[in-house]
């Protein structure tokens, strides 16, 4: 099993989550998350005074899927997030050494 993990900008949670859906994914786990990446955030102005915004708001994804279709769950979220802009995020991808279900003790790939 593996763990993919996307950041991505907040108005294409939707489109990403269209995409896992049309995979047969069924669950995710969504957080809203604040970070900055190479560019370290923008400068703005408020009142007459300039300052820099260190965390941009964005979304994190996180779904555990059988490593059989994880390629395809990394392309989905892939072409789905992406705008081509600076700030469209990354996708980590990591293993998963066991998944229990809690409620029917299900384990690995049939608790997910």
């Amino acid at each position: 099993m593996k763990k993919v993990e996307a950041i991505i900008k907040p108005f294409k949670l939707d489109e990403v989550k269209e995409a896992l859906g049309e995979l047969g994914v069924q669950g995710m786990t969504v957080t809203e998350v604040k970070g900055f990446g190479r560019t370290g955030g923008k400068r703005e102005v408020y009142r007459g005074s300039a300052y820099v915004v260190d965390f941009v708001p964005k979304v994190k994804v996180e779904v555990v899927v059988a490593e059989a279709i994880a390629g395809q769950v990394i392309d989905a979220i892939e072409r789905a997030a992406k705008t081509g802009r600076i700030g469209d995020g990354k996708i980590f991808v990591s293993p998963v050494e066991e998944a229990i279900r809690i409620r029917t003790g299900e384990r690995g790939e049939d608790a997910i």
